[in-house]
């Protein structure tokens, strides 16, 4: 006599452009122990996109429609322009959902902690998709430093650039601070949610950040200086005008570094429309592409772990079942939030901005 597998639990998806149609549903489609049940999208364009790629999903028009018939679903995933994710996240947790937030999890820190104060009072779970913790670079970078290989690591550079010199049209290039716009909030968020993940708290922030291309409005090119409460020092750079692109990611210890190249696969993968599980393996990048371990007087190539996107809703699954904590606590979103903002005022003053 066989047993019978737990139903899964029914995740409602708000939002289909490219975080939600890229990312987020065939990540959740492909966990066992969750199901792409709904799927809320007016346009029509990507409600013909989600019939072809998720015919079993429910098509909804509006996050209204959801809420008003939350008891048929678990989970619900904002993968919606920045502007929305508090509104949409307090409608979602009020309705008794769990709810899956893409990052930033708010415009500020003040709003994201007030959005964490609210989940815990209504005890329902709430999360941020920091999806770049489960990196190729970023799980071997993490590997090393926890098995002691590099020694006592003094300092971590790591860089998202790309070279895009005309602005696109969409919320990301408006200028209203509401609409968390620009590179440092877009990029700037992985970079510095992998250094507090790596190293912990934030003792003070110096930060360039630049307004570079014609007819832009928000900030395209950032440099961040982060000294960590013990005492690690992380520079990170996010750009969209950088024609010549520097190492992914640099660790440097007293014993020996890590130094990485290249952008994991995952991201490729999903956008050409693979999937986890469809036979291939996930998450293998080129040989070429590895990184090198050591020192200038013996390096040695170094295999890079795989990447692991589908471990972020693996592991929503299983706090749903265990109430056990999410995959992400959501109170490290507050902390980034307020690197963030703390680098902002640095930038506006010149000035090393101390955190408490």
């Amino acid at each position: 006599m066989t047993t019978a597998s737990p139903a899964p639990y029914h995740v409602a998806l708000i939002g289909y452009g490219l975080a939600g149609s890229a990312f987020h549903a065939p990540l959740i489609a492909t966990t066992p122990g969750l199901r792409l049940a709904a799927v809320v999208t007016a346009n029509p364009d990507r409600r013909e996109q989600l019939a072809k790629e998720h015919p079993d999903a429910r098509v909804l028009d509006t996050p209204e429609q959801l809420f008003a018939e939350a008891d048929e679903y678990d989970v619900a995933v904002i993968a919606t322009p920045n502007r929305t994710h508090l509104p949409l996240a307090r409608a979602a947790l009020t309705a008794g959902l769990a709810t899956v937030v893409d990052k930033p999890l708010a415009a500020t820190a003040g709003e994201a902690r007030a959005l964490c104060g609210f989940a815990q009072s209504r005890g329902t779970l709430l999360t941020v998709f920091q999806n770049r913790r489960w990196d190729n670079d970023f799980r071997t970078a993490r590997r090393l430093i926890g098995a002691g290989a590099l020694g006592r690591v003094h300092r971590f550079e790591s860089r998202f650039e790309r070279f895009r010199p005309k602005p696109k049209a969409g919320w990301r290039e408006l200028a209203d601070p509401a609409e968390a716009g620009g590179t440092l909030y877009d990029l700037g968020s992985h970079l510095v949610d992998q250094a507090l993940t790596l190293f912990g708290p934030v003792s003070s922030v110096y930060a360039e950040i630049d307004v570079r291309r014609d007819g832009a409005v928000v900030d395209d090119d950032a440099f961040l200086a982060l000294t960590h409460a013990g005492g690690v020092r992380s520079h990170l750079w996010t750009s969209a005008i950088a024609p010549l692109t520097g190492p992914r990611l640099r660790v440097l210890g007293d014993r020996a570094g890590y130094v990485k190249d290249g952008l994991d696969p995952q991201e490729a993968d999903l956008r050409a429309g693979r999937r986890p599980g469809d036979g291939r393996p996930w998450g293998v990048e080129d040989p070429a592409q590895h990184g090198t371990l050591g020192t200038d007087e013996h390096a040695v190539p170094l295999v890079t772990d795989h990447g692991d996107y589908p471990a972020f809703y693996a592991g929503l699954a299983h706090a749903l079942a265990t109430g056990t904590p999410p995959p992400v606590d959501p109170l490290d979103a507050v902390a980034t939030l307020g690197v963030l903002e703390a680098a902002r005022r640095s930038a506006a003053t010149g000035n090393v901005v101390l955190l408490p």
